[in-house]
Order: C-alpha cells, then sequence, then structure tokens
C-alpha cells in the first residue's frame, strides 16, 4: 500500500468514493487499485459493507459544523479504524510507518487509511480543508489541497457556472 502514505491521496480516494459509492466489491477493488493503491486479491460484500460505513463517517467529518465537531467526529473515526503506528517494509517497498494491524480485509485497510490521512491532512493543511461544492445544486465532497486553502468548489466547471449567475444576477439583460 502506498498512496503517500496516508497524505492527500487518501482524502482524494475517500473522496471520490464518497461521490460515487461503488456497487460491488469488484468495483471497490478495481478502483482502489485505479488509485495507486495496492490490493491483494478479491473484494468481498463485508470489504463493501466496511468500505460504506468508512464513508458514512468520512462524511460526517465533512459535513461538520466547526472544527471541534469535525475533529471529535475524526477521533471516533481514528478509535475505530486505525492501530498503534508500526514500522514496516512490505512489499520491499522501504521502511515506512503504518497505522494499521498487517493482514487486513480491504474494509478494514480503507478505514485506517482514510482515517489517518484525513487526520494528517487536515492537522498538517487546516481543519477547512474538506468541504462541500459552494454550487447549491452540487453536493459533491472535496478535500482542499490548494496552495492557498480557499478551494469553494468541486471542480472548475462548478466555479464557472457560479461565475456566470453570479454575473447574470448583476447584470440582468436589458428587456
Amino acid at each position: 500500500m502506498h498512496l503517500n502514505p496516508y497524505g492527500e491521496d487518501a482524502v482524494h480516494l475517500a473522496a471520490a468514493l464518497t461521490n460515487r459509492r461503488p456497487e460491488s466489491a469488484g468495483e471497490l477493488v478495481a478502483r482502489c487499485r485505479a488509485a495507486g493503491l495496492l490490493v491483494e486479491g478479491p473484494g468481498t460484500p463485508a470489504d463493501l459493507t466496511r468500505t460504506h460505513a468508512l464513508l458514512d463517517a468520512w462524511e460526517a467529518v465533512v459535513d461538520a459544523a466547526d472544527e471541534r465537531e469535525r475533529a471529535a467526529r475524526l477521533n471516533l473515526m481514528l478509535a475505530a479504524g486505525t492501530a498503534h503506528p508500526r514500522v514496516t517494509d512490505h512489499a520491499g517497498s522501504g521502511w515506512h510507518l503504518h497505522y494499521r494491524d498487517e493482514d487486513l480485509p480491504l474494509g478494514d485497510l480503507l478505514f485506517a487509511l482514510v482515517a489517518t490521512g484525513t487526520a494528517l491532512h487536515l492537522v498538517g493543511r487546516g481543519m477547512h480543508r474538506l468541504g462541500r461544492c459552494a454550487v447549491g445544486e452540487c453536493a459533491t465532497v472535496f478535500a482542499d489541497t490548494s496552495r492557498t486553502g480557499r478551494r469553494r468548489y468541486c471542480s472548475a466547471r462548478c466555479a464557472n457556472r457560479d461565475a456566470v449567475r453570479r454575473h447574470r444576477a448583476k447584470h440582468p439583460a436589458a428587456g
């Protein structure tokens, strides 16, 4: 497993899975592999169920009303999904830290990866660095990894759509 050990890749994966939840264990495995996660073996229905529970918990972190609530919800995820840190060199990929037990099923591995990655993302970049698109009809979740930390939209498309809407509201067509 090498997703920028528990860093920004983990929160981007969580956002992608949240915005379009996997419908089968096979889809979950394929999307994790496409994101760069080393997945050995097939996924199971239990992995899919655990992943959906993870995504529900992660979405509650995203939607928290303030930083204290966000931290409290994230602490619950960390308690439920991680283990004491350990140094490992699995698969000959170099020594690094893991915040999970060895040989976990995919659903549990994702829980540990996302909980720890989200914690490192938020404490390293700012507790406000998760959000939903500012366009009212778009509920897309995103992880803000921008340089300035002021991201408000899930995509350039939504940002442009909102800018056009604001412009038209200020300058209505002459009738």
